[in-house]
Formats: C-alpha cells, structure tokens, sequence
C-alpha cells in the first residue's frame, strides 16, 4: 500500500498549470487593450478595434474591411490541424520576443500620439511576436499570412490621392475602351460626353474609378497566393497582378456601360448596368485572368490532381531450350 501511495504522488504533483492557460490569459490582455482601452477616435473615447470598425464605410472606400476579419479566422480554421500538431512538437523560439516588444511600443506610441491606425498596425505583430515565442517558426510560418492580412483593413492617409489618380486612368481608358467599339466620346476632367449627344454625360466618381475594385482583388489575390502550391516568387507575383488585372477588369467594365449606352438603353446602362456590371463583368473577367496567371507560372492548370501513374509489371519467360 505504502508503494502504491509514493507512486501516485509524484503524478498528482506533475499535473500543474494547464498549457493554455498561458496563451488564454495573453489573449485576453490583448483583447481588453484592444477592445476597452480608450484614447483613440475624435475626443479619445474610442478602443482601437473600435475606431477602425467606424472607418469602415463609403467616405474611406474601405467597405471591405468587415471581411477581412472572416477571412483571418477562416484561413486559420483551415490549417488548424496543422498548427495542433506542430504546436505539440514544436518549441519556443526568442526571437519573437524582439516582435512582440515592437507591436507593444506600436500600440504606445499610437495611444500617446491618438493615432489608432499605429496601434492597430502593432496588433498583427503582437500576435504574431507571441505566437513565434511560445510555438516556434513552423507555428508562426503559418500564422504569419493570416494575422497580417489585417493589415488590409486599416486605412491609410495616400488612400484618397491614389483614389484620384485611378479616377483620372479610368476615364481615359474607358474613352479609349470605348472608341474600339465606335463610340465617339469627348472627356473634361473625369466626365465622358457623347460626341454625337445620344446619352447623357457620365461622371466616373471614386467607386468607378477602381479603388473598390482593386482592394477587392488585391485580398483576392493575397487569399490566392496562400492557398497556391507554388514557390515564394510566384506567391508574390499572384499579389502583383491584381493591380493590372484590376484596373484591366475596370476599364472593361466602363467601356461596356458606354458601348450600351450608344447602342441600347442609356438610362439601363447608367443605372442597372451601373450597378450589377461589376459582378457580371468586372469579378469574371479578373478571376478568369488570374487564374491564367496561376497557370502559367505553375505551366498547368492549377490545383488539379495529377494521374495515378498505373505500372504494368511485365513478365519475360525464357523459352525453354529443347
């Protein structure tokens, strides 16, 4: 009985701290800093999670920022039994100590000086730098795409000056676009005129200038390039291309709302063609495109299965001498 006994109090004592307390309590440090800390937004009453929910709207052409969040758990629910089973082998690793020290003087120097986009830029390396210390680099090897993909969300001050400029190359390729086609336009600054006044000027605002469109594809694009089973070159030349084949899917688009306005219905193609032309034209034409892409840099078609190879086993019998 006395052996019995000595044996089953070491074990009782090895049971200790469960390993996920550690990782639950960082997180929700994380979360109250993140989600309760005030300071930020106008009169600093405002969370940085908070203030950055509140940029995303049509003024700041960030209206996709509410899927970037889905699209973060979603990539990270789909390698989880992954990250479980590296996680049970895997150690910890120093060097994301020096990560985690950066995202948290990001967070400071954002809270001191009201910049909210500074302390919600520190988020991704936050976590990122804790996943690096506590699992190791085949964890964060992993983690890295989908944590920063929040990046994505944030806006940034350039946005509205590379708006205009997109305005302007809208235009003109939509003019010239449309001169292919025998629509005769006049342009003054971003409105197209018709030469021959068979429909009424249309104005190529923001929306129509490409932005929306471009950051559609660029997440796209990026989503894309995770998921590929090519090299780190090609991964990146995946997220390159969304910004020809956006404002080539763009211009497209504008040139077949003024091809019908010549020859169909004006008022059809500024409002109902206006309005759905990005989803039959725009969104079909630029993934048809970037799966071209994908094929050539992988000189295949991508994602297909290849043939099990069937090996015929053939038998040679001598022929016995008579």
């Amino acid at each position: 009985m006395e052996s019995s006994k000595s044996q089953a109090s070491p074990a009782a004592g090895n049971q200790g701290v469960p390993s996920w307390l550690g990782p639950v309590l960082c997180g929700l440090i994380i979360a109250i800093f993140y989600f309760v800390v005030p300071g930020f937004g106008n009169g600093g009453h405002r969370s940085p999670l908070y203030w950055l929910e509140s940029t995303w709207n049509k003024e700041t052409d960030y209206e996709h920022g509410y899927l970037v969040p889905v699209i973060m758990i979603g990539l990270i629910a789909w390698q989880w039994k992954n990250l479980r089973r590296l996680a049970a082998v895997s150690s910890s690793n120093m060097w994301g100590l020096p990560i985690l020290f950066l995202g948290i003087a990001l967070f400071v120097a954002g809270h001191r000086c009201g910049q909210a986009r500074l302390s919600v830029g520190g988020l991704p390396m936050i976590l990122w730098g804790s996943t690096l210390y506590l699992w190791g680099w085949q964890v964060a090897r992993l983690t890295f795409f989908p944590l920063f993909f929040l990046w994505l969300a944030i806006p940034v001050p350039e946005f509205q000056q590379a708006t205009t400029k997109l305005q302007i190359m809208a235009t003109k390729l939509a003019q010239w676009g449309s001169n292919l086609f025998g629509v005769k336009t006049v342009v003054q600054g971003t409105q197209i005129f018709s030469a021959n006044d068979r429909w009424a000027p249309l104005k190529i605002d923001e929306g129509c200038g490409g932005i929306r469109s471009l950051m559609a594809l660029i997440m796209i694009s990026s989503v894309w390039a995770y998921i590929a089973k090519v090299s780190l070159w090609k991964k990146a030349l995946l997220c390159l291309a969304a910004f020809p084949l956006a404002i080539l899917g763009n211009m497209m688009r504008l040139t077949s709302i003024f091809v019908i306005a010549e020859y169909g219905d004006p008022e059809f193609a500024a409002n109902t063609w206006h309005d759905w032309s990005g989803l039959v034209i725009f969104y079909p034409i630029s993934l048809v495109l970037l799966m071209i892409v994908h094929s050539a840099l992988e000189q295949g078609v991508p994602w297909r299965r290849p043939r099990k190879k069937q090996v015929r086993t053939v038998v040679v019998q001598k022929a016995e001498a008579n």
